[in-house]
């Protein structure tokens, strides 16, 4: 009989598979197709804090700003219990559902000023099985979303290389 976090995993292991499908990876928006990304008004930036020592509770931020002057436009952030636990490669299950939630009352409060692109902290296709969090925000409130990630994965073809490290900008 598996363990409860290993019926988790293949939970979330087929529902990742579905959901992937529905990952757009062509240029989907007029702006994208621009070299100089004319018609892209607005970007928005999503990350989750996490009180020290604490990895149920956190704050939720959403930020959207003009672009390319960087304006802020609308800030959000919202403190919220994660519900999900993590579990190695499926952040997207634990982190985008109060991410989402930022997205949907901006969307009801100021539609306006919805995102044409949200940076995620997270990674997206670059991920274990090429559906990270910025993908699974992306797919669920179907925004173009890209990653931004802190940590590099193994991934095929690519490793944490002598050569890769001092690429890394240490700022």
């Amino acid at each position: 009989m598996a363990t409860p976090e290993a019926e988790l995993v293949l939970k979330w292991e087929r529902e990742q598979a579905h959901l992937r499908e529905n990952v757009k990876e062509e240029d989907t928006e007029d702006w994208q197709r621009n070299p100089d990304f004319s018609g892209l008004e607005r970007v928005g930036g999503v990350d989750l804090s996490f009180i020290k020592g604490d990895d149920i509770n956190a704050c939720a931020h959403l930020v959207v700003l003009t672009y390319s002057h960087m304006k802020v436009l609308y800030e959000d952030c919202k403190m919220v219990t994660l519900n999900a636990p993590y579990v190695a490669g499926f952040l997207g299950f634990r982190e985008a559902p109060p991410l989402l939630q930022a997205l949907e009352k901006l969307k009801n409060v100021q539609p306006n000023l919805m995102p044409q692109v949200v940076f995620v902290d997270g990674n997206g296709l670059f991920h274990y099985r090429e559906f990270g969090l910025a993908c699974h925000l992306g797919v669920l409130s179907d925004l173009p979303c890209v990653g931004v990630a802190k940590n590099l994965l193994h991934v095929e073809g690519v490793v944490r290389s002598e050569e890769h490290q001092s690429q890394v900008s240490h700022t």
